[in-house]
């Protein structure tokens, strides 16, 4: 059973709660503010918390879901690195709450965020913090210093997507790999460079779906583009991405899928929301769930069970499993819509609703 231990109102917001020990980080908006909140994972009580003025207007398009922040926080070394919904980027010293420096990227670039707002999440590699700036037409992937901030390379190939960068190493390249506004690229971790790059555009220009890697393949999906694998290689002296599986039978909207072995899992925004699972080596469909499940599912797995928790507050526990969805408990976890991805604490479970965090 859920037993509530504690539930603060902290503003709204898709931005996912981040447990560091016992502590919880987490992004929001309270009134026309942005804020950052450290709190006690045992008591809900806050330790420390800072705020900012961000103006935005959002898209009437997606006017329902609200003005961010969209972006889940990274933390790394004894900081907290935040990105806002138009893009505001800043890093703080947890242990205090102090704020070390803040980055716009207004003067960078033209264009402050997406059409959406800002929801690509910053990542931390080998010491450098990866971010995705600026807006459709006039963007690019920002390598910063993560201890100073300094600027260490820029892509600017193109507008920014929804995705979160993921890094794999391929042909001996540490290579950063996310969908952009209108590309599937590859840019190579140390030194920005563009390795190779595959065309990808959906509707509304929404690439959102967060890339995954299994053995030597890069899965991908987008709203009505099916899910398909691409094996990338160095050959004949050029980089080379292959096709080797596609599938049109299910398709990610907002949903970013999880592995386990040879089994992804992700919810289809076909026949209004439906989960699924398929084989990652052959991309064969192995199940598809009830249909009418909601618009998008948060998704986690840990050990053999998946969490996933839907735009409607439903948290769903499934197995592992290649046969079937194989519902374990299904709960009601809050009153409002619920887009960030919950995030376990051992024998608890973190749910930021509309407004609120339980």
């Amino acid at each position: 059973s859920l037993k509530s231990r504690w539930k603060l109102t902290v503003g709204a917001g898709h931005s996912s709660p981040l447990v560091v020990g016992e502590r919880v980080y987490l992004h929001a908006r309270p009134g026309e503010n942005e804020a950052v909140y450290a709190i006690d994972l045992k008591t809900g009580k806050i330790l420390w918390q800072d705020s900012y003025p961000v103006a935005y207007n959002m898209n009437p398009a997606a006017r329902d879901h609200g003005k961010g922040p969209k972006s889940t926080p990274v933390y790394s070394n004894g900081r907290l690195y935040t990105f806002g919904i138009t893009g505001i980027l800043s890093c703080y010293d947890t242990s205090r709450g102090k704020l070390l420096w803040r980055k716009p990227f207004e003067e960078k670039f033209k264009a402050k965020a997406p059409l959406f707002g800002t929801a690509t999440s910053p990542i931390v590699d080998r010491g450098l913090l990866i971010v995705f700036g600026g807006g459709n037409d006039q963007g690019g992937l920002v390598a910063l210093d993560a201890a100073t901030g300094a600027e260490k390379w820029v892509w600017a190939g193109d507008g920014p997507g929804y995705a979160t960068p993921i890094v794999v190493d391929i042909a001996g390249k540490r290579t950063i790999v996310t969908q952009s506004q209108k590309l599937i690229v590859g840019i190579q971790a140390d030194t920005g460079a563009l390795l190779w790059k595959i065309p990808f555009t959906t509707e509304y220009v929404q690439n959102i779906v967060t890339p995954v890697a299994y053995r030597d393949l890069l899965i991908f999906s987008g709203i009505n583009k099916g899910v398909f694998a691409v094996r990338v290689g160095w050959r004949n002296n050029r980089w080379a991405t292959d096709q080797v599986w596609e599938t049109k039978e299910v398709s990610m909207y907002m949903n970013s899928p999880v592995l386990k072995g040879n089994l992804l899992f992700g919810m289809s925004h076909r026949n209004k929301g439906q989960f699924f699972c398929l084989d990652a080596a052959t991309g064969k469909v192995l199940w598809t769930g009830d249909p009418r499940q909601g618009e998008n599912a948060a998704m986690l797995i840990a050990g053999d069970r998946i969490f996933s928790l839907t735009n409607d507050a439903d948290l769903i526990i499934t197995g592992v499993a290649d046969r079937g969805a194989g519902v374990i408990k299904k709960y009601r976890v809050a009153n409002s819509p619920t887009w960030a991805h919950p995030a376990l604490t051992g024998k608890g479970i973190l749910i930021k609703d509309e407004n609120s965090l339980a």
